[in-house]
């Protein structure tokens, strides 16, 4: 379909660029032209040749812009969401969710996906990074949703294996146009020595990056220097895992040598403030990562330890956070977070047509609301979305080219009751 919104004001994110006021046109899953206002004459003489709107739609000057992308995620957690609350992170996991993850079957977690695609949808997040048990049910959920998302390797020494992360590679790379798959796994306590030395071993093969949840908790950060004399992140390098690039999920406690890795390897750091507060895991170093020059996204993490998937939340938590623990209200601009939310975790993601809006990426777009209480009046409205925004303001959502959510209505083609239906049914199976 070929859609033409008028009467917007843009903010494509790229470097440089202010918000403007002025149309944006899509033809299929891509943006044929962003800026000033067309004529009649000037769209014939702009637009691809045989170019026909097939929808005109106004958005009465409200914003449009790219995307977010969750840069880290556990989609299929959505059905354990409040099931095991208030906990130290490593109760958590090993009496409360891991015997509850083991229940879990393909389809069920499948539908749990389903689940956290509405939730992303009402967020304005248009990907995300998803690190889970059946990749192939996954893929399988997101592409029967018009999802786009960038699945990753959850190999560890209870499930999986390096043949099988392999295998994935391979064929959900090839799976669907929305899906693409990154060589990853769970966490260097999760995983033998042997088993992470194979697992560089095959990120060589492909060239490829590998990513990790890595260094969230002071005691994962111990444990790794008590089993190799060095921390996660140092082990990590020194076997070659990072020879091609990735990154990390959380990156709470990092050494400054770790630091340096990351700056001389050219990885990427995901903030996950939302669950790493709840958790009481600590705070990351926002702002050294910044003056580092190193790229941060921001992801939600699962919907059982944050519990909330909204990007309003995590852009608002990684700047206040920062300003706390620096001592100082200067820190991590809000403009620098919105950048982290889209830019930032396109590029950790490696999507790289999905970051900005301008002509030949993709159609990944979504409106923000700017006639609501919180977004007036209009003094900054770029730092307003970070410092005021929230869902409510969250107009539409589209992936693709693809209207998947508007003014609080889903795609036709979602049987939203039967989702929520199913998730009340697989925890009343699992708890």
């Amino acid at each position: 379909m070929n859609i033409r919104f008028i009467n917007a004001r843009i903010l494509t994110m790229a470097e440089g660029e202010e918000i403007y006021e002025g149309s944006l046109y899509t033809q299929d899953e891509k943006i044929v032209y962003t800026g000033p206002a067309l004529s009649t004459e000037a769209e014939a003489e702009t637009l691809p040749d045989g170019y026909a709107v097939d929808r005109t739609i106004d958005c009465s000057g409200n914003l449009l812009m790219p995307g977010f992308k969750n840069a880290h995620a556990h989609s299929g957690m959505s059905v354990l969401r409040s099931c095991a609350d208030d906990m130290p992170l490593g109760d958590w996991l090993n009496k409360q969710i891991f015997p509850r993850e083991a229940r879990l079957d393909a389809q069920m977690i499948a539908d749990a996906t389903a689940l956290s695609v509405l939730e992303y949808l009402t967020s304005g997040m248009t990907a995300c990074f998803d690190m889970y048990l059946t990749p192939e049910s996954e893929a399988a959920a997101y592409r029967d949703m018009g999802y786009r998302a960038v699945l990753c390797g959850n190999l560890n020494n209870f499930s999986s294996s390096v043949e099988y992360t392999e295998e994935m590679y391979d064929r959900l790379n090839h799976f669907d146009p929305l899906i693409t798959y990154e060589i990853g796994f769970h966490a260097e306590y999760t995983c033998s020595d042997e088993l992470m030395k194979s697992l560089s071993e095959m990120a060589h093969k492909h060239d490829a990056p590998v990513y990790t949840h890595l260094a969230e908790t002071e005691s994962e950060v111990a444990g790794c220097v008590e089993r190799y004399g060095m921390t996660p992140a140092a082990y990590l390098d020194s076997i070659g895992m990072w020879d091609n690039g990735g990154g990390g999920f959380h990156c709470v406690h990092m050494s400054d040598q770790d630091i340096d890795i990351f700056e001389r390897r050219g990885l990427h750091v995901i903030t996950n403030p939302g669950s790493n507060t709840k958790l009481a895991s600590g705070i990351a170093p926002i702002m050294t990562y910044l003056e580092r020059g190193i790229n941060i996204g921001i992801g939600t993490d699962g919907p059982a330890s944050n519990n909330c998937l909204d990007m309003f939340r995590e852009m608002f938590l990684t700047t206040g956070l920062a300003k706390l623990r620096e001592k100082d209200a200067a820190v991590v601009d809000a403009m620098d977070v919105l950048h982290m939310a889209t830019v930032g975790s396109a590029r950790a993601m490696r999507l790289y047509d999905a970051d900005i809006l301008t002509a030949g990426k993709l159609a990944d777009i979504i409106m923000i609301d700017l006639h609501q209480p919180n977004m007036m009046p209009f003094n900054n409205i770029a730092k307003n979305i970070v410092y005021s925004g929230s869902k409510s303001n969250v107009k539409m959502t589209m992936i693709n080219g693809r209207i998947l959510y508007m003014d609080g209505a889903f795609d036709d083609s979602y049987d939203v009751e039967r989702i929520y239906a199913r998730a009340q049914e697989i925890i009343d199976t699992v708890r």
